[in-house]
């Protein structure tokens, strides 16, 4: 199995430094992973280092609690894709969704993907599982496969808890086709992000990513 291509590499701290987000390219670079994933003011930097790698610009959207409405989302969204991303994880309301809009979180999702029209990207929304009930997150994936997001994303990172295995099985067993997984937030060890792999996530976000790999090719992995 290629692991590094189900890796999304990630540094969403705010004290990061121009530094940090350098080593996070050429980490990336050098693995061949997926995508690194970063505040959208580094994205310049990003995407000198990472031209021709193959390694994805992916920024975060409302992050981290989604809360900041429709337009501004658009605003951001479209702001980022010029800046050259391709790959776009945006928060939803989580306040609409508690309030039982679902209206309101299907209307900020298909606004974004209204982008589609003039942009190619790829669009992850993160449902923030730890703050949902069951019923919730069944609702939300199902959602958002009827309006065609490409991934239904666990978790900022941010929140009580990240992905858990129940998170990632819940949504296989509900999600129409076509929609995609993938886990983030506490995944920190090998086999943490091979069970995920397993119960069928496909991609993962993590802040270990370089680290995961190493282990994965100190076990024979490639």
């Amino acid at each position: 199995m290629n692991l590094a291509s189900y890796l999304d590499s990630t540094n969403l701290k705010p004290e990061a430094t121009k530094n940090d987000i350098a080593v996070l390219c050429e980490e990336a670079a050098r693995f061949k992973m997926a995508a690194v994933c970063i505040h959208a003011f580094r994205l310049p930097q990003a995407r000198s280092i990472l031209q021709g790698t193959g390694v994805k610009l992916c920024t975060v959207i409302g992050f981290p609690l989604g809360a900041e409405g429709r337009d501004s989302k658009v605003f951001s969204a479209s702001r980022a894709l010029d800046a050259g991303a391709g790959e776009l994880d945006m928060v939803i309301n989580l306040g609409a969704l508690k309030d039982a809009d679902y209206a309101q979180v299907e209307n900020e999702v298909n606004s974004i993907l209204k982008l589609k029209n003039d942009y190619s990207f790829i669009l992850k929304v993160i449902v923030e599982t730890a703050l949902l009930s069951r019923n919730e997150l069944i609702e939300l994936t199902r959602l958002l496969g009827d309006c065609g997001a490409d991934f239904i994303k666990t978790s900022t990172g941010f929140s009580n808890r990240g992905a858990s295995l129940e998170d990632v099985q819940i949504i296989c067993a509900h999600r129409p086709a076509g929609l995609k997984i993938k886990a983030a937030g506490g995944i920190r060890e090998l086999d943490f992000a091979l069970q995920l792999i397993a119960a069928g996530a496909d991609r993962l976000g993590s802040s270990n990513a370089g680290r995961i790999l190493e282990e994965y090719e100190v076990r024979g992995g490639r």
